[in-house]
């Protein structure tokens, strides 16, 4: 047997191969969903997300209505600051009430047996929600009949604004509610009866926006992602290192997402139920003001191993953050429920779905440097600033004003 051959080239095994394989490919998913979380968070603004709030009150042949929208909203789409100095005035909004309801009614369709019901703008006031200044949209819809059956057709903003909804209220002359729904791109097109039935759409139409609000809710996503990051990890020595099983992992998060759950619960019931309430302004700075001592947790761990005290403790104040949408909304207190729990579960699954996303990926590369240096402390540092950014914006009222 002759001497082995120098040249011979050593063949690495085949299953090193598939795992260098599938490493990259995790890697790729994961910075895939990474990007897609700091792209939505990049422009995102300090204010909650669009919405609008109509309210339609059916009398025998007609439908008196209400439309509040966001002044801000109407800015951007038909131009009210006239002066261009970023700040409205009465006499500007007032100048441009004829544009508003043209814009507004043109988007609107009401129709009863089949026949649309003419709409016609009344009286236009100003208000202000928790998020800043509404104009107050007043119509009448005249269809001929006696009303059994409401067909509503909405396309506000979302020409320009996928985000936006419609958040509605349909009410007897009495004032109770008979219905509510919640008007998005998917579900532009609604059909009402008057005897209150379709519970269970209303409830499914709040578990969307519950899941919507925290997919779009750009600072609740970071926070909860700020808390993520380490689960996969212990540190030890001084350093980040690899958890030792995905139970290890798993029971971190589960222990973080319930106590989130059970926080935000609390203050989104006691909001919405109006038995406290805070600030707008305070809250969105406190959320802000969360989101950046998470992530510099991540980044000089003080709070490690319990994590899920942070969880609960601001979480407590982000459920004042959800509140918002619904105590705007002002349901009648049997509606309420309904809504408060479909919103509720509706947050939770869409939290969920980004844990069951998330922690599976990030278990497979907890060993790898590109973890524990570009994700868990280069993600961390992003979010950080980002979250500084709010915080100034939001506790200095930087944004442009609109008519205080």
């Amino acid at each position: 047997m002759g001497p082995p051959d120098r040249h011979r080239r050593r063949r690495r095994p085949a299953s090193a191969c598939g795992s260098g394989a599938v490493t990259a490919r995790l890697v790729v998913r994961l910075l895939a969903v990474l990007a897609l979380l700091f792209a939505c968070a990049l422009p995102a603004h300090a204010h909650k997300p669009s919405d609008s709030y109509l309210v339609l009150t059916l009398n025998g042949r007609s439908v008196e209505g209400q439309w509040d929208i966001a002044l801000r909203d109407l800015d951007t789409a038909i131009g009210l600051d006239a002066d261009g100095n970023g700040e409205l005035t009465w006499d500007e909004v007032r100048n441009r009430h004829q544009a508003i309801a043209a814009y507004a009614l043109t988007r609107l369709t009401l129709a009863s047996g089949g026949a649309i019901c003419p709409l016609k703008a009344g009286t236009q006031l100003v208000d202000h929600h928790t998020d800043g200044a509404y104009t107050v949209l007043r119509f009448r819809a005249d269809c001929g009949r006696d009303i059994d059956r409401l067909d509503v057709g909405y396309r506000l903003l979302f020409d320009i604004d996928p985000q936006h909804r419609g958040l509605l209220r349909l009410r007897l002359p009495d004032g109770t509610d008979t219905a509510t729904a919640v008007l998005s791109p998917e579900n532009a097109r609604q059909q009402f009866t008057l005897d209150g039935a379709g519970k269970a759409a209303q409830f499914g139409g709040y578990v969307r926006t519950g899941v919507w609000h925290i997919w779009i809710g750009f600072d609740h996503i970071l926070f909860l992602v700020s808390l993520l990051l380490p689960a996969v990890l212990v540190y030890r020595e001084r350093r980040w290192q690899p958890a030792p099983t995905f139970r290890v992992a798993a029971v971190d998060v589960l222990k973080i997402v319930t106590a989130f759950t059970v926080a935000h619960s609390i203050t989104l019931t006691l909001a919405t139920l109006q038995l406290v309430t805070l600030p707008s302004r305070w809250v969105e700075s406190a959320i802000a003001a969360s989101v950046v001592v998470a992530a510099l947790n991540n980044l000089r761990p003080v709070v490690e191993g319990r994590r899920w005290i942070a969880a609960f403790v601001f979480g407590l104040i982000h459920g004042f953050g959800f509140a918002s949408v619904l105590a705007d909304l002002g349901l009648a207190r049997d509606t309420l429920v309904l809504a408060l729990v479909g919103f509720n579960v509706g947050v939770e699954l869409g939290q969920l779905a980004i844990v069951a996303v998330f922690l599976p990926l990030a278990f497979r590369l907890r060993h790898t440097v590109f973890y524990r240096k570009a994700v868990l402390l280069a993600g961390s540092a992003i979010i950080a600033c980002l979250a500084t950014l709010w915080f100034v914006e939001r506790a200095f009222d930087l944004a442009p004003g609109f008519l205080g």
